[in-house]
């Protein structure tokens, strides 16, 4: 079994769908996955939380529910308008990095870091 974490940054939904298929399939092989939300992702938190009618919403929802979702940029959430959103959906806002996640932490604790 591996242990990944998927960073994405990338606010685009079609790249963002792509960390959630991806995170759901290592999980359902039996590896430990985790999604951190960065950069312009981190817009898309509010977005598919709100519309259920976009694309992918159901399974970002499924990923929240199913605590797929480890941590949310703190400093880019502020930015880019999704903070209050990460906080009302229980999402853990994490700065350690001068406001960001940080991708050492992960190494640190046996995670292969993935950049999407």
């Amino acid at each position: 079994m591996k242990k990944l974490v998927l960073f994405a940054f990338n606010g685009e939904p079609m790249c963002f769908a792509h960390v959630l298929l991806n995170a759901f399939d290592l999980r359902e092989r039996g590896h430990e996955a985790r999604i951190v939300m960065e950069g312009s992702a981190t817009r898309l938190i509010k977005d598919l939380h709100e519309d259920e009618s976009l694309p992918f919403a159901k399974p970002y929802e499924k990923a929240v529910q199913e605590g797929l979702i480890d941590a949310v940029c703190e400093a880019c959430a502020q930015k880019m308008g999704s903070k209050e959103s990460a906080q009302a959906q229980g999402l853990k806002l994490v700065g350690e990095m001068k406001g960001h996640p940080s991708i050492a932490r992960y190494l640190e604790e046996g995670f292969e870091v993935m950049n999407f």
